[in-house]
């Protein structure tokens, strides 16, 4: 998985065979005398899933007339196809959640329901307006919210304090980042010194995250007045031109290459690089193997050292069009996302917080040293952008298309007119 999103899960006995079924209602729910059953769906691996429930025993507790029903699945690639499928077939789940490069097609197939009124009305405990703007996405369009975000994983730099100083460099990343001199000049030459060292400089996945964050690094854009102009912008041409040249010569390694026996974290850990790319699931794989007062963040740099959106990697929690318990899918989803369920949910996870209110989880341990460094990127940056993920596929094409040209493939300015084209032809 290219970036680690928090997965949500919930363990709960109930059995239903199709969206909303669950035996009859209770007093006060639904008019009935039963619970009912929510079913919803989410991805992630049994240990991903274990992680949430405290929050599945918190709420039943305190709806005794709503029972949860998870249906996972355990990779993110089979997830969406098998949602679709569901709900052509009219099985889908009453709540689900949806991964940032695919929730513009849901919204276009207009399979989810409209929740700004139930956002903002008396039963809400997440208001539309308790989010950030940049971190909607394409959950929202036409000024109409289809999903919440549940929570989210800023992309930062980690730095490797022994890595730099191995290479002789002496400048403290986050250091400079607080005086303003966080420059993309500065970061490229740290990796620049680390290559010469025998390490590499940085380590991306490749995907939106680090690729768009390096251009507005370089002062460019990757879609402007909806259109798609990576490929035209000096800019960022220039920054996926260093991006090119980076990996073909080893400055830059792709995650998405390295064996699973030398993968980026064990390298990571072994000193290797002096970047890497990624939210704060980091953390878990320092706890893990690592000394952890070596490894800090930075936010990826600008031209001028000044602070410059970056990219959020974010999944949505959306409620079926259809169900038949609206009601209930709509308590389940307010406070799931709340300020209470998120505290409870990611106290020992990974995620950042998406709601206001709830930066406790981020910075209670203190670590890393510059942990407000994840709420700055999440409180200014952007999901991806509504217009790529509103073409079903267009994200991972992208990926693709530029795989080939980071390991040479494709020539760098073939690669460019061949990915406008594509773009253009999918937009068209």
């Amino acid at each position: 998985m290219k970036r680690a999103l928090t997965v949500l899960g919930v363990l709960a006995v109930a059995t239903t065979a199709c969206s909303g079924s669950g035996g009859g209602n209770v007093p006060g729910v639904s008019g009935g005398t039963a619970p009912v059953t929510v079913r919803w769906s989410t991805w992630g691996s049994a240990e991903d899933v274990k992680l949430y429930e405290k929050f599945t025993e918190d709420f039943q507790k305190r709806h005794p007339g709503i029972k949860l029903k998870l249906e996972s699945v355990a990779k993110y690639e089979d997830y969406h196809p098998k949602l679709l499928t569901q709900l052509t077939g009219k099985t889908a789940p009453d709540v689900f959640f949806v991964g940032d490069d695919n929730i513009g097609k849901f919204v276009s197939a207009g399979v989810l329901t409209p929740l700004d009124d139930k956002l903002a009305g008396p039963d809400s405990k997440s208001r539309p307006e308790d989010f950030f703007d940049g971190v909607y996405g394409g959950a929202r369009k036409d000024g109409q919210i289809y999903g919440v975000p549940n929570d989210t994983n800023p992309e930062v730099l980690w730095f490797d304090k022994q890595a730099l100083k191995d290479a002789g460099i002496t400048e403290d990343p986050a250091a400079l980042n607080a005086s303003g001199k966080w420059t993309m000049a500065t970061y490229l030459d740290m990796n620049a010194r680390l290559k010469a060292a025998g390490k590499a400089g940085s380590i991306f996945w490749n995907w939106y995250g680090s690729t768009y964050s390096m251009i507005n690094g370089f002062g460019g854009k990757a879609w402007d007045g909806g259109k798609f102009v990576a490929t035209t912008d000096p800019k960022s041409l220039e920054a996926l031109r260093t991006l090119a040249k980076g990996y073909q010569d080893k400055t830059f390694l792709s995650a998405d290459l390295l064996p699973d026996s030398n993968g980026p974290s064990t390298q990571f850990l072994k000193h290797k690089a002096g970047f890497y790319a990624g939210g704060r699931w980091v953390i878990d794989s320092l706890r893990k193997g690592g000394e952890l007062d070596n490894y800090d963040i930075v936010p990826f740099p600008s031209q001028t050292g000044q602070p410059m959106p970056g990219a959020v990697a974010a999944s949505y929690l959306a409620i079926n069009k259809e169900t038949k318990l609206p009601k209930e899918a709509f308590t389940f989803l307010t406070e799931f996302v709340s300020k209470e369920g998120q505290l409870l949910r990611l106290k020992d996870g990974g995620a950042v917080p998406s709601i206001k209110g709830a930066e406790q989880v981020v910075l209670a341990d203190g670590y890393p040293a510059h942990a407000q460094t994840f709420l700055d990127v999440r409180d200014t940056g952007f999901a991806n952008y509504p217009e790529e993920v509103s073409v079903p596929g267009l994200t991972a094409e992208i990926n693709e298309h530029l795989m080939k040209v980071w390991t040479g493939k494709v020539g760098f300015d073939q690669g460019m007119s061949e990915l406008g084209k594509l773009v253009e032809s999918k937009l068209g």
